[in-house]
């Protein structure tokens, strides 16, 4: 169990906002902490310093209110003794103290990271502070989070209401609180050897967030194991997958699907023929509901992929490659739209190539593609590509247009 001031030098590597905190060996020392603090701040906190405690508050181990150099000497004595009596074996390592954090109109949040047995890390967000327990306000995700899936597990919890302001009680700073959950995903991503993580409370308010108080669990043994964490049930953001592609006078952003790129939807299909949208989706749609542009952006990486290709300038949806392996992964259905003003400049060439290469990276044997016969032009960019087009044995109005797949070295 890492101590609370290296708990929180990890999660301020991460850009979650901790307070100063001034580390003390001896009450002597907590009282000289006191004192340079106090020096630019009215209030300060001392806290126990024990691997041999989990939760502080359990014993007594915080002080608060400290407002002269001698009392946080006292407090520091008064700790050591509460403990005493709480475990007599029990080993005072130190003593933190810290600035005083008081907000107004702030609320107690508590942040997590906990191991399910069969989905593995997942990630806790709900109300925070001692009751957490009692209240039993929080709700689980499975990381990596992003923006929208750290909106969406906030608003699963009454808290998260709360949060946006009501009567006199103005808004938290909810972006401030995405960044917070996305960071704890990361270092889920980044750091198999956490075991578990409480960050309580995670104050919020209008002016941003501060953790007061985090623990971390670690397995020494997994500290070295490297590469991202493989114990994830969804496999995390292939950043790898990301390129620039210039075409004509457009340069392009290609890079994997995200939750957030729902909102570019609605523009693309905008400008997307009903033409188009039939041949990509083989049958006339007019609408896409919400729930289905979720499905379409919200991928698990390991099953499937996308790839869109994002104009630099405006950052507009062009594109969209996507695939679909089978349950053995050796086989994937792909699918390609390109907005159709942007047809004919090479786009769906380069998207195409894009997705042709993960897939060989990825370990599939070939790639297969249901196309309707009257698609002239998907069919000749196939047939140029090196696909084998036959006929489906069930439906004269479809093609299948296959391309096997070259294994790449060092793939599985």
């Amino acid at each position: 169990m890492l101590t609370e001031p290296e708990a929180k030098a990890v999660i301020a590597a991460y850009g979650i906002p901790v307070p100063q905190t001034v580390i003390a060996r001896s009450a002597e020392e907590a009282e000289a902490a006191a004192r340079s603090l106090l020096a630019s701040v009215p209030k300060v906190v001392v806290k126990l310093i024990s691997k041999s405690i989990t939760h502080k508050s359990d014993v007594d181990g915080v002080a608060l209110d400290i407002r002269t150099p001698l009392a946080g000497r006292q407090a520091a004595e008064s700790i050591t003794a509460r403990l005493k009596m709480y475990d007599p074996a029990a080993v005072v390592d130190g003593f933190a103290v810290q600035p005083m954090i008081e907000r107004r109109h702030a609320w107690e949040l508590v942040l997590g990271i906990t191991r399910d047995p069969i989905f593995g890390p997942v990630i806790l967000f709900g109300s925070g502070g001692v009751s957490v327990e009692v209240v039993a306000d929080t709700a689980v995700a499975l990381p990596p989070l992003d923006a929208v899936l750290a909106g969406n597990l906030i608003d699963q919890t009454r808290v998260g209401k709360l949060l946006a302001g009501f009567r006199n009680e103005p808004a938290a700073d909810r972006a401030a609180i995405c960044k917070a959950l996305k960071a704890l995903s990361q270092i889920i991503v980044d750091l198999p050897c956490v075991l578990s993580m409480d960050i309580n409370p995670l104050v919020a308010s209008a002016e941003g967030v501060i953790a007061l108080d985090a623990r971390i669990e670690i397995d020494p043994q997994a500290v070295a194991r490297p590469g991202p964490n493989r114990d994830l049930a969804i496999r995390p953001y292939p950043s790898d997958w990301e390129k620039q592609v210039a075409l004509t006078d457009r340069l392009y952003h290609l890079r994997p699907i995200t939750p957030a790129d729902a909102a570019l939807y609605p523009d693309f299909l905008a400008k997307t023929s009903s033409t188009d949208i039939r041949f990509r989706f083989l049958s006339s749609r007019k609408h896409f509901q919400d729930q289905m542009l979720i499905r379409l952006t919200q991928i698990d990486y390991e099953r499937e992929m996308a790839f869109v290709a994002l104009d630099n300038q405006s950052g507009a949806l062009a594109g969209i490659a996507r695939l679909y392996a089978d349950p053995d992964h050796e086989v994937a259905e792909y699918g390609l739209l390109v907005r159709t003003d942007l047809q004919g400049h090479g786009l769906g060439w380069a998207l195409l190539t894009h997705l042709r290469d993960y897939a060989a990276a990825d370990g599939l044997q070939r790639i297969e593609g249901l196309v309707l016969s009257d698609n002239a032009k998907m069919l000749r960019m196939c047939r140029e590509f090196g696909f084998a087009i036959s006929s489906h044995p069930a439906d004269s109005t479809l093609r299948i247009a296959t391309l096997a797949l070259q294994p790449q070295a060092g793939t599985s």
